[in-house]
């Protein structure tokens, strides 16, 4: 499939990636413009579900007689959840229709919510997260496949990424301060309550507003695959997770991540052998799948975990509350919306592998400047100024992975590519996390207070600045060269 058109298409020219002016680019038609508020507004809620119950973890453990080595389970189940599902999600929106599951996705979520705000005891909440975190690992992948295929690729691809990213990430920042407002102002309950009107109102909209995309013959769902991928990243997610709490070398830890290993291994070896697998290998053969997602993994995982660092730091160093964490992270938002309102620019520009590359360097050289901070508050500016500049080479890194990962595929894949580039996404933020922790706790030991927080964040700083920037850097090595005559080699293998 060739790149860009090379004349005009016979369809209106707003809809064509090169038919309209080169000075004002191609334009958006009406039903294009309510598609993507539909769907970046979702997007948007699923992020915000993310954050939003961080800084109020504390106070939910309290009121509902969560012990504190438990706490975290509020977190991770709905992280284990929304990784381990996406990539299957993503192929059932083949079989059901990525319409329809992004409806009924939406339906859950809401419902959850409800369940969430309304719980009891530390059984329903957490069965309202496990819930809420299916219904993310369903809406994601299909909205995102949804907004692919309602612009063909190009600049208007490109832009719509470019603002999916944006609101995502800032979805996380406002997910923080909105966390921190209503546990302050109201209660805890809301931030599950303030997701059931947004879901209510994308349900009742999106019948009529998005058209349904499919693969022209239904496929088979690939149950061996499947149920291998599935346990392999649960397992994965979990055996990472029981690192950060109980070390690198506990028997669960060891046990979960080895036999996550040998699932994830026996799920390409399945693939290999499917007459319709869930993944098939010329996908996963492409330069652009591979190293775009990989691109991706360590922009999740960086910056995701550096917020948690930070945290850290706010409130354990310099004894910043809950809400003014939350507020400090703003400055993050807003480089994170400016960058995803040009990054598609920036990727028509510079070109996707550029762009990785340009926005790993300058998120690894704001992260590295975080390992000066001190124990004064005055190192606030400091942190202000490197996370705004982070989000921006963050969000620009995230932009070129979203259309590296999801060219030169024909419309028929793109629940594929999505459903793989999602997983990414979702891995990466479970990941991040128990990872930097266990850097954090291998380097202060039994030590406490201020000084001891400080030098382990410090370290998990250093390491976090190290891997965005060799991962940008190799990402960028190997994409290099690519252009529309090996792309089509790879699609052809």
């Amino acid at each position: 499939m060739s790149r860009t058109a090379p004349a005009p298409s016979p369809t209106p020219a707003p809809t064509g990636p090169t038919a309209a002016p080169r000075p004002a680019g191609p334009r958006m038609t009406r039903r294009q413009k309510l598609v993507l508020a539909l769907l970046l507004g979702s997007q948007f809620m699923i992020a915000v579900d993310f954050s939003i119950l961080n800084v109020a973890l504390p106070v939910v453990g309290e009121g509902l007689g969560f012990s504190l080595s438990h706490l975290q389970w509020i977190a991770t189940s709905f992280a284990l959840a929304a990784a381990g599902f996406t990539l299957l999600f993503g192929r059932v929106a083949d079989l059901v229709g990525r319409k329809n599951l992004f409806i009924g996705g939406m339906v859950v979520l809401g419902l959850s919510s409800a369940l969430g705000g309304l719980a009891t005891s530390p059984e329903v909440l957490l069965t309202a997260r496990v819930l809420q975190g299916l219904a993310t690992a369903a809406v994601t992948p299909a909205g995102l496949a949804l907004l692919t295929t309602a612009f063909r690729e190009g600049p208007l691809r490109e832009r719509a990424l470019g603002l999916n990213g944006a609101l995502m990430s800032a979805g996380f920042t406002a997910g923080a301060i909105l966390g921190g407002l209503l546990t302050d102002l109201l209660s805890w309950r809301w931030a599950f309550f303030i997701n059931v009107p947004v879901a209510a109102l994308v349900v009742i909209l999106a019948p009529s507003v998005i058209a349904d995309s499919r693969p022209e013959r239904r496929p088979r769902l690939d149950v061996p695959g499947a149920v291998t991928v599935t346990g392999g990243l649960l397992l994965l997610v979990l055996g990472l997770t029981q690192a950060g709490e109980t070390g690198w070398t506990a028997p669960t830890t060891l046990a979960s991540l080895a036999a996550g290993a040998a699932l994830l291994i026996a799920f390409v070896r399945i693939e290999q052998r499917a007459t319709a697998p869930l993944v098939p290998m010329h996908i996963l053969k492409r330069r652009s799948v591979v190293w775009g997602n990989a691109a991706g993994l360590i922009a999740f995982v960086t910056e995701t975990s550096l917020v948690f660092l930070l945290t850290l730091y706010l409130q354990e160093v310099l004894g910043y509350s809950a809400l003014a964490t939350g507020l400090a992270f703003g400055v993050l938002g807003v480089g994170t919306v400016v960058s995803g309102m040009l990054g598609g620019r920036a990727v028509g520009r510079f070109g996707n592998r550029r762009a990785i590359v340009l926005g790993g360097a300058v998120q690894a050289a704001a992260t590295l400047s975080l390992v000066a901070l001190g124990t004064s508050g005055s190192w606030i500016w400091l942190l202000l100024a490197a996370t705004f500049v982070g989000g921006v080479g963050n969000m620009l890194m995230i932009v070129g992975f979203m259309v590296t990962a999801t060219s030169g595929l024909p419309d028929e894949e793109q629940g594929r590519a999505t459903g793989l580039a999602t997983m990414t996404q979702q891995v990466g933020i479970a990941l991040g996390i128990p990872v930097m922790s266990a850097i954090v706790t291998a380097r202060t030991g039994a030590a406490t207070g201020p000084v001891a927080v400080l030098s382990g964040v410090s370290t998990a700083i250093l390491v976090n600045s190290a891997l965005v920037l060799v991962g940008a850097l190799l990402a960028g090595y190997f994409l290099t060269g690519r252009n529309r005559t090996a792309a089509a080699a790879e699609g052809e293998e």
